[in-house]
């Protein structure tokens, strides 16, 4: 698409603190122009979109990630504090420019603390060019976002997490699509000196509702937007055809329900083919995770027209999968390859590979994740500025280790021996245009027998997928069955319970790159890398994304 027909679609966003109740509980939410989710940005393939963000916060900082956009040409609008910005200070406003260069389903959402729980999230839709067509057809084209929901605030969970003895985030206390979920008021722990603080009858936590016109096939973009949980999606007597995933087409699979993990993007077909004088359960449920007693399915309303909207299915609703069986999740991950026709193979070989032991241990009786025994921890002068201005100083110069130094030696199915760790803010260089390889290993964790699922999320690039194993990696025979043939690209990718998922990647993208777990309580506790690539080849830096750390003087009026 020629740069002339470029559009430039821009956006106001006001972000500030409002009383809401998605979940039928009344707490302090982080809304954009009074919406949490947020408004959907909608453009086309090679659109410029601009995003004027005001900081209406009052007491916190703010970014905001484009999550699944590469930000090619403009590492500094990434949105990821102290890695390629400084936060948005309270009253400050902040300008977000960059290019949607490929089609496809996109996220975006807070990106400094741990914010993005409270409630700032939303979609990014990049259609094809005009006279240009998907290979597969559909009528009608709908949004929908997937989360869990805590009613602690984030500061109460970050100082949990923060503290001697640890205080875990727990179970989330709903689960939520489109932004609605259903609390049960009486469950509440005691009674709560406001009367006000639950309605079960708020029209702010009405279930969700997509009507639908039978004898249409619809396409569902599902995203995932969790804190923590991995989650099953299903329509009651509905099957789902899986076409998209994280922006690429993949070989198309029926399937009954989807599983996907936070941050993951996937578009599903489903026909309006069953019997019309009903509605059908819309249904999400926590898996790799023992939530049963304590967090409810989330439910919305699959509406035929014309029956009534509010009319409930006659059905209970369906079972969900059994939260600790794998085996189903592992063959969903195998299943997904590339569309013929649109296969971008991997290069060969690799020219540097790295493998990260994920564990969890303690740092001075506190606890952390860690990626081989290393806890990530951000610096107050972020590495963009850093590495081009040429600030040594600010963040620990050597580097971080390519793979644990006893990893062969290391039984990943027990508790480790020695679980301390330590923590530090090194950085991964990569030479530039070079091909890596990362190997994610999971690990038990430092309770016996449990093993966690973690999905791991790359700024900046695509990878492929080339493999998932259970066990440990063996580095002589596992990159034999690697997939060169039809891997499906991603930006977010799950390491199932002891398993292991290799992702192939070029250094090509001039800049600094965050690569963390999407947990968002895990990430606090360090579970993340940065690579560094290209550096010297970034343009000149706005001063808008200074004014931290070590840059105090740089930002000029």
């Amino acid at each position: 698409m020629a740069l002339a027909e470029a559009r430039i679609r821009r956006y106001k966003w006001d972000v500030k603190y409002e009383f809401k109740s998605p979940d039928c509980y009344k707490k302090l939410v982080i809304t954009i122009n009074g919406r949490s989710p947020g408004p959907s940005i909608l453009a086309q393939q090679g659109d410029v979109v601009v995003v004027e963000v005001t900081n209406g916060l009052v007491t916190e900082n703010l970014a905001i990630h484009w999550h699944g956009i590469r930000q090619i040409g403009s590492p500094w609008s990434d949105g990821t504090e102290g890695v390629t910005q400084c936060p948005i200070l309270p009253g400050d406003t902040f300008t977000y420019r960059f290019v949607v260069d490929r089609p496809g389903t996109y996220l975006y959402h807070a990106h400094y603390g741990m914010q993005r729980v409270a409630g700032l999230y939303g979609s990014i839709r990049v259609s094809l060019p005009d006279g240009m067509a998907e290979p597969f057809a559909y009528d009608y084209d709908k949004s929908i976002i997937l989360n869990d929901w805590y009613h602690k605030s984030t500061y109460e969970q970050a100082a949990g997490l923060s503290s001697i003895p640890f205080g875990w985030v727990g179970e989330p206390q709903s689960l939520l699509i489109q932004g609605r979920g259903k609390f049960n008021c009486s469950k509440l722990a005691s009674p709560t000196l406001d009367p006000t603080a639950c309605n079960a009858t708020s029209s702010e936590c009405l279930p969700y509702v997509l009507t639908v016109i039978p004898g249409k096939t619809y396409r569902l973009r599902i995203s995932s937007m969790t804190a923590l949980s991995a989650l099953s999606f299903q329509i009651e007597g509905h099957n789902m055809t899986i076409v998209e995933a994280d922006g690429h087409y993949v070989e198309p699979i029926v399937a009954q329900n989807l599983f996907i993990y936070s941050g993951e993007t996937y578009s599903v077909l489903i026909k309006i083919d069953q019997e019309p004088s009903r509605n059908y359960w819309i249904m999400t449920n926590i898996v790799s995770r023992n939530a049963t007693a304590t967090t409810p399915p989330g439910l919305a309303t699959l509406n035929y027209y014309p029956n009534h909207p509010k009319r409930v299915p006659p059905t209970g609703p369906p079972a969900g999968p059994i939260w600790n069986d794998v085996a189903p999740r592992l063959a969903q991950s195998l299943a997904i390859k590339a569309r013929q026709g649109y296969i971008h193979t991997p290069p060969p070989k690799s020219d540097r590979v790295i493998v990260f032991l994920n564990t969890q241990n303690k740092i001075d009786g506190y606890f952390h994740w860690s990626v081989n025994n290393v806890s990530f921890t951000l610096p107050h002068t972020p590495y963009l500025i850093a590495l081009k201005e040429n600030l040594h100083h600010v963040f620990d110069q050597s580097p971080p280790p390519d793979r644990l130094h006893d990893f062969t030696n290391y039984d990943i199915h027990r508790v480790a021996n020695n679980t301390n760790a330590t923590s530090s803010n090194a950085i991964y260089r990569l030479k530039f245009n070079t091909t890596v390889d990362i190997i994610l290993q999971n690990a038990n964790t430092m309770t016996a027998n449990n093993s966690e699922t973690h999905p791991w999320h790359l700024h900046g690039h695509d990878f492929w997928v080339l493999g998932y194993g259970t066990g440990k990696f063996d580095a002589d025979n596992d990159p034999k069955k690697y997939n060169l043939v039809n891997p499906i690209k991603k930006n977010t990718v799950a390491v199932h319970p002891y398993g292991w998922t290799t992702l192939r990647f070029v250094a090509d993208n001039p800049g600094v790159w965050f690569f963390h777990c999407h947990i968002e309580s895990h990430l606090y506790m360090g579970m993340g890398v940065v690579f560094e690539e290209g550096v010297e080849r970034v343009g000149k830096l706005p001063s808008e994304i200074m004014g931290c750390g070590k840059t105090k003087g740089f930002k000029r009026p």
